[in-house]
């Protein structure tokens, strides 16, 4: 039996609509002959919601005992004994009351998909089991309920619902979220428009990394070697010499200059593991590079040009940052270096910034002259 297909619909806060886009996609396919059900769909007492859900049939919940009160869960067992072809399943991150067969109603979908019917679901992005210190250092409070990030990049599909900030304070105020008597509360703590920026941010640029996974694992099916330029990604070869923080920082830099900017650290090992690095001036360049925001990778080849080439390809750079060459003109007369090998292996497709600094000028018979270079060390 052919596994069912995951479609999330993913909003930065409660409101943005989440559940009518789900309701909506469930009428879409019913409209379209496709057997549609409602596992489980909350609608907290929205209107608009409720009257998207009209016309969709609704499998029963099963009431469940709890701490001497009732709770009313999604029946599994009940949608699975339907089979219907498409399920819609709100709230991917809930948690199950203790006695259902799964803790977590992820799980419960799981199962679903493995019987191959399709789902549509949803999520907020403060419900990402790696989002969790951040969105609470934003808005102060503790999500208690995940769902593993994994589960979601897993999905066929993800929707992002996106609303500005603006927006979904006005659509509070109107009363379209929270009934009255909760709305100055939540405007004035988690709707403040600051939370609301950085939540939808959040969101923006989760989902952006997902369509970059799309994109790397569509290139390799179909073997397309040279990089997409979705959005600047500076890639920095570092050989383990004392200049290595130089060129950290300007990689740091660039990649801040565009927004969504990324940059990673890569550091070629030999394949017969002769050690040409220091691994105490590694150490401290991995552990800046962690704290910049970067990563770092290490990869292993004899070649280390091609190498590096290679790996920039894979992680789809578009910049790769080295250093000025540290080998006296005695040696250049005699061999190509690692940087110029590089250079000509990028190719139109990558561009390759060569930066100088003080231990490359210590190496060679003549010293580069100051103002070759500017303020931040880059050959001008």
């Amino acid at each position: 039996m052919p596994r069912g297909r995951l479609r999330v619909y993913l909003g930065a806060a409660p409101g943005v609509g989440k559940t009518y886009d789900m309701l909506s996609e469930g009428r879409r396919r019913a409209g379209r002959g496709s057997d549609v059900v409602i596992g489980f769909m909350e609608d907290y007492g929205r209107p608009l919601t409720r009257q998207m859900a009209e016309g969709l049939e609704a499998v029963p919940r099963k009431s469940m005992p709890y701490r001497d009160t009732s709770f009313n869960e999604m029946d599994l067992d009940a949608v699975l004994a339907r089979k219907p072809q498409v399920a819609l399943v709100d709230e991917l991150a809930h948690t199950n009351v203790p006695g259902c067969r799964n803790e977590k109603r992820w799980q419960d979908i799981e199962e679903l998909l493995d019987m191959g019917i399709d789902v549509v679901s949803t999520v907020n992005i403060q419900h990402l089991e790696s989002l969790n210190d951040v969105v609470e250092q934003i808005t102060g409070v503790r999500q208690r309920e995940t769902v593993p990030d994994d589960v979601v990049r897993r999905a066929d599909q993800i929707e992002l619902v996106d609303m500005s900030g603006e927006a979904l304070r006005r659509r509070m105020a109107h009363g379209n979220i929270y009934p009255p008597e909760k709305i100055d509360a939540a405007l004035s703590h988690y709707f403040r428009l600051g939370n609301l920026t950085a939540l939808r941010e959040l969101a923006m640029l989760w989902a952006a990394d997902r369509v970059e996974e799309a994109l790397l694992r569509y290139r390799h099916g179909h073997g397309i070697q040279q990089p997409w330029s979705t959005r600047e990604r500076v890639l920095v070869a570092l050989s383990g010499g004392p200049e290595g923080d130089t060129l950290i920082r300007r990689a740091k830099r660039t990649a801040s200059r565009g927004a969504g900017g990324e940059f990673l650290a890569v550091h070629v090992q030999r394949d017969d593991g002769l050690v040409t690095a220091s691994p105490k001036l590694l150490a401290r360049q991995r552990a800046l590079v962690d704290e910049l925001g970067g990563s770092f990778h290490t990869v292993t080849g004899d070649d280390t040009a091609w190498a590096v080439l290679g790996f920039a390809r894979e992680v789809n750079a578009t910049q790769i940052v080295i250093g000025a060459t540290r080998r006296s003109r005695l040696k250049e007369l005699f061999s190509r270096g690692v940087g110029e090998s590089i250079i000509e292996g990028s190719g139109d497709d990558i561009d390759v910034y060569v930066v100088t600094h003080s231990e490359a000028a210590h190496g060679r018979f003549l010293h580069r002259r100051t103002r070759s270079s500017g303020a931040d060390g880059a050959v001008r």
